[in-house]
């Protein structure tokens, strides 16, 4: 018999950081995370942890957590993590987030955790799993969709088609939703293990899933913004996977 809602434990989700140099907020080295990371996950039940960027206790910190989101951020994973030389130069990078957050996910894979990468956090996500990345979307697709939309983030930029028959589509029950879009690199080759759920109209892959762990999930937009009912269906989804850990 289940629980009162009451007498049941929130679902513990870890929720990586970013990292800013010394300058504006403060004199010195600071940390960052939208509200609506937090916020998203928190009026659906749960209890959002920010995590430091401390690699040597990534095991530790996982121990604590039902589930994990890693997050979206000005920068992008060195491309000597998937065996590449640096080709552009837009291509920016912050060692030691990308060396916890790499730990902490490749550890979650591991150990079945439920797993939620938005954005950069998908682009990691393929990497972690054996994947590659594009290093910069207009110097590899003709004629790109505007991927780092003009418009603000809070509203649509534009559509995805979404695979039938993958988690994906499971979760929003459409094969078709606008999301918002904040990057300018993309999965290239997709992980061993995984398969492309959502692409752009211009061929940009922008959802990715491990078809052998009980949940793993990328998207490339950020469904925080809620910008429509599936973005609250993808946490609604990553939650449930991770409450029923808790039982």
């Amino acid at each position: 018999m289940p629980l009162p809602a009451s007498k049941q434990k929130m679902p513990v989700i870890g929720i990586t950081l970013d990292a800013e140099e010394a300058g504006g907020y403060s004199k010195f080295p600071w940390y960052a995370l939208r509200e609506n990371y937090c916020s998203s996950i928190a009026k659906l039940g749960a209890l959002p942890v920010p995590l430091p960027h401390e690699p040597e206790k990534a095991l530790a910190y996982l121990e604590l957590l039902d589930g994990l989101i890693t997050t979206g951020g000005n920068f992008d994973v060195p491309p000597e993590y998937y065996g590449e030389a640096k080709t552009s130069d837009t291509v920016t990078t912050k060692a030691r987030r990308t060396e916890f957050e790499f730990a902490i996910m490749r550890a979650a894979v591991e150990q079945n955790k439920p797993i939620l990468g938005i954005c950069g956090g998908q682009q990691l996500l393929n990497v972690v799993l054996g994947g590659t990345l594009i290093q910069h979307i207009p110097d590899s697709i003709e004629n790109p969709l505007p991927h780092e939309q003009p418009n603000p983030r809070d509203q649509a930029g534009h559509e995805v088609t979404i695979v039938e028959g993958t988690l994906l589509h499971k979760i929003t029950g459409k094969t078709r939703i606008a999301v918002n879009s904040a990057h300018h690199q993309a999965v290239k080759a997709a992980a061993p293990h995984c398969i492309i759920n959502a692409r752009a109209d211009d061929g940009v892959i922008e959802g990715i899933e491990h078809t052998e762990h009980p949940f793993c999930l990328g998207v490339q937009w950020h469904p925080e913004f809620y910008i429509t009912n599936s973005d609250v269906d993808i946490f609604k989804a990553f939650l449930d996977a991770a409450t029923t850990r808790t039982r």
